[in-house]
Order: C-alpha cells, then structure tokens, then sequence
C-alpha cells in the first residue's frame, strides 16, 4: 500500500474509533454484541473466536468449529496491543506499516506477545477512555476489525447511540 493510501486509512481509523464510543458499557452489551458475532459468523460460515474483555475481566467468550487453541493465543495478543496502545491493532499494525518498522524496531515490543494485526478494538467510553476491547481471530486482519468494527455499530444501531456525540461531562 502506498504512503498517501496508507496515511488516509489511519486517518479514517482514527476517526471510526472516535466514532465507535460508547455512553457507557456493561455486561449486558458485551453480550449482545458477543451474540450478534456468533450469530453473524454462523450465518456467513466464519470460523472465528470471538472474546470481550473490560478492565481485565473476560465477559464473552466464543470458540466456532474451525477454530483453534492458536485463535485464542491472536486474541491474548492483539489484546495486548489495545491495551499498550489504547487503538486498535489494525490501526497499529498499519502505523508500523507505514514506518516500514516492525512491533520490536518501533516500540521494543516482542512479537511473540503483542500481535499488530487486526482484530482488535478497543471498547471507549466516552467522557472515560478505553476499559478493554472487542476481539475476532479467524480470518485475515483487515476482515476481522471489519467483523468487529459492523457488530458494534449493529449493537449501537439497536440502542440508539448510533451517531450520538456526547460531550465528556454527560455521564449518559
């Protein structure tokens, strides 16, 4: 990919992530969300792991046929990227792209425990910050965040807060 397509798509990253904050986030949407994904993925044949995490706490979990131990390992990874960088690996991994460096040349990070690939996004509250992320490892980077990135706006469709912006002093 070209530097300027490059330089574009993080620029619309930033801004799907800016976009995709929730009012607030509970058990009860990690579910839905969790549900919806299972659900997708049934319907259009993924083999896909799914896994919601806030504050540490794991609230869903999903392992569809076809997957593996190997998907739950890409989880932990791509979590942990979220988690140093408070974005979205699809959004690091194509940062790292875009200086031609890798996760170690950048940042001193092992590969072996920071997976920069997509997959992973971050779970924002707005007014609060990110409190954990939404995780899919099964299909190719871009598809996974893709995957992630559709089910919430489905759940934040379904709730009312699609295209809501709230200023950080409304607790909503």
């Amino acid at each position: 990919m070209k530097p300027v397509k490059l330089d574009k798509l993080l620029q619309q990253l930033v801004a799907e992530q800016d976009e995709l904050q929730f009012a607030h986030f509970a058990f009860d949407d990690a579910y839905a969300i969790g549900a919806d994904l299972v659900e997708t993925a049934r319907k259009d044949g993924l083999k896909i792991a799914i896994d919601i995490a806030v504050n540490g706490q794991q609230l869903f979990h999903a392992a569809l046929p076809g997957t593996s131990p190997d998907n739950d390992q890409w989880i932990v990874r791509k979590n942990r990227v979220v988690g140093r960088f408070f974005m979205s690996s699809y959004y690091v991994a194509k940062l790292l792209e875009s200086q031609g460096r890798s996760i170690e040349e950048a940042y001193g990070l092992s590969a072996n425990e920071f997976a920069p690939f997509g997959g992973a996004v971050p779970i924002a509250v707005r007014g609060t910050g990110v409190i954990g992320c939404i995780t899919v490892s099964g299909l190719p980077d871009e598809e996974d965040h893709r995957t992630v990135v559709d089910a919430i706006r489905r759940h934040m469709g379904r709730t009312g807060e699609a295209g809501q912006k709230r200023s950080p002093a409304d607790k909503g």
